[in-house]
C-alpha cells in the first residue's frame, strides 16, 4: 500500500513509524515544505522517498494530512481534487466541524475519512515521532456515514494495524467535547506558564522551586503555537464556552480564599476529586 503523508511531524511521522514497526506492507511517500524536516524524515526512515505534493498524491492509495488545522482547511478541497479514483484521504486535525463543512459538497466527499488520533506530546517535528505513539490509542472518525464504505474500511484497517480503538461521532459533537477535554487544558497550561513567567523573573527560582506538580501541569505550555493557535481559532465558539466555565470555577476558588472560607475550598476540591472515579 502506498501512503503519502503530508506533514512529517509528530503525528504523521509516528503513524508511518508505527505501521513500519508492525511490518505493514507500506511504502511511505513524504511531503513537507520544510527541507530540514524532509531530510530528518528520510534519515529516520519515516519516509521512503520525499516527493512534490502532486506527485505524492498521484502515487497514493492513502493520503494523510498531518499539518496544522488551518493548513488542512486549505489543503482538503485541493487534495480531493487531485486524489486518484479509489484512493482515500484522511486527516489528523484536532478540529473537525469546519473541515467536514469545507468538503461537504465535494464530488469526491466519499473518498475522505475525517479522523482524529487521540495521542500526542508537547513536542513537534520529525524528531519527536516514535513508533509506539499511536499504539492502543483511540482514533475518532467523524461523519462516517458520508465516507464511502471502501474508504472507511481502509482507514479502519490501518487503525487496527496499530491496535487503535475506534470511536465514531458527529463533527460538531467532537469539537464541543474536545474544547473541554483537550483545548481547555492547553490554554490553562499556557496561561499558567505566562503567570509564572510574569511573576518569577529569575529563571533559576522557577527551576529550583518547581515541583513535579507544576512541571506536569505546565508541560503543555511547551506545545507548538503554530499548531494550537489555529485549533483555538477554528473551535473558538466551543473554546470560549469552555473558558467561561473554567473562569467561573477559578473565581469560586478566589472568592473562597479571599474570604478565608476553608470549608468552601475543601468542598470544591472534594467535588473535583470525583474525576478520580472516571480517570482512575
Amino acid at each position: 500500500m502506498n501512503i503519502s503523508i503530508i506533514g512529517l511531524g509528530l503525528l504523521g511521522g509516528s503513524f508511518a513509524l508505527g505501521l513500519k514497526a508492525r511490518g505493514a506492507p507500506v511504502t511511505i511517500y513524504g511531503v513537507d515544505n520544510n527541507p530540514k524536516h524532509a531530510a530528518q524524515a528520510l534519515s529516520m526512515h519515516i519516509a521512503d522517498k520525499i516527493l512534490p505534493l502532486r506527485e505524492a498524491i498521484a502515487k497514493a492509495d492513502v493520503v494523510v494530512l498531518a499539518t496544522p488545522v488551518n493548513v488542512i482547511l486549505e489543503q482538503l478541497p485541493a487534495v480531493l481534487d487531485m486524489l486518484p479514483e479509489g484512493a482515500v484521504l484522511m486527516d489528523f486535525g484536532s478540529t473537525k466541524e469546519q473541515l467536514c463543512q469545507a468538503v461537504a459538497a465535494h464530488p469526491k466527499r466519499g473518498q475522505y475519512v475525517a479522523t482524529h488520533p487521540i495521542a500526542g506530546t508537547e513536542y513537534s517535528g520529525p524528531e519527536a515521532a516514535f513508533a509506539a505513539l499511536l499504539e492502543g490509542k483511540t482514533m475518532i472518525i467523524c461523519e462516517r456515514e458520508k465516507s464511502a464504505p471502501a474508504a472507511l474500511a481502509r482507514v479502519e484497517q490501518l487503525c487496527r494495524m496499530l491496535d487503535m480503538q475506534l470511536r465514531y461521532m458527529p463533527a460538531a459533537e467532537h469539537d464541543l467535547h474536545f474544547a473541554y477535554v483537550s483545548h481547555l487544558s492547553h490554554i490553562s497550561s499556557f496561561a499558567l506558564g505566562l503567570t509564572v513567567l510574569d511573576k518569577e523573573k529569575n529563571e533559576k527560582n522557577i527551576f529550583d522551586m518547581a515541583g513535579s506538580g507544576f512541571s506536569s501541569t505546565v508541560r503543555l505550555a511547551k506545545s507548538s503555537p503554530e499548531m494550537w493557535g489555529p485549533i483555538f481559532s477554528q473551535n473558538r465558539k466551543n473554546v470560549s464556552e469552555a473558558l467561561a466555565g473554567y473562569i467561573a470555577q477559578l473565581q469560586q476558588f478566589k472568592e473562597a480564599i479571599d474570604a478565608d472560607r476553608e470549608g468552601q475550598t475543601k468542598a470544591l476540591m472534594e467535588k473535583a476529586n470525583e474525576i478520580r472515579r472516571i480517570l482512575g
